[in-house]
């Protein structure tokens, strides 16, 4: 997969993105849900379980810059990316769906996960093609 300006583009702004939301989660879990009016208790074991995902995001959005600084994990990146991003979105639309809208921080968060998303599987077809055109 060719690592085209648009797509190293695209890299640096989901794991920045991903590192950011991610370390936030790990680090200040509190402060983070409290921006969206959700109150986590001080209890380890609720805290422990909202910390691990957060630092499996930070690290993903590790992975998905490696695709800008090494050609050979590019299309790992990319596909990592559309993976989280999408993953993500789809999810918030199956809680909307069960469970009613969540406030409107939480609806701009789907609506950016959904949109790098796709813009992450679009490249990735536009790799696929390109290197379908190559061999």
């Amino acid at each position: 997969m060719q690592p085209t300006k648009k797509l190293r583009a695209l890299l640096i702004v989901s794991g920045l993105l991903a590192m950011a939301i991610g370390g936030s989660i790990l680090f200040t879990p509190a402060a983070f849900y409290a921006a969206n009016g959700i109150r986590l208790a001080a209890e380890p074991d609720l805290l422990s379980e909202v910390r691990a995902p957060g630092g499996a995001l930070a690290v993903f959005g590790l992975l998905m810059l490696a695709g800008v600084f090494r050609r050979a994990f590019t299309l790992t990146s990319t596909v990592i990316a559309t993976a989280v991003f999408l993953s993500y979105g789809a999810s918030r639309l199956v809680s909307i769906a069960l469970d009613g809208a969540p406030g409107p921080g939480l609806l701009l968060a789907a609506a950016i996960e959904l949109l790098v998303g796709a813009a992450a599987a679009s490249a990735l077809a536009r790799g696929a093609r390109q290197d379908a055109e190559v061999a």
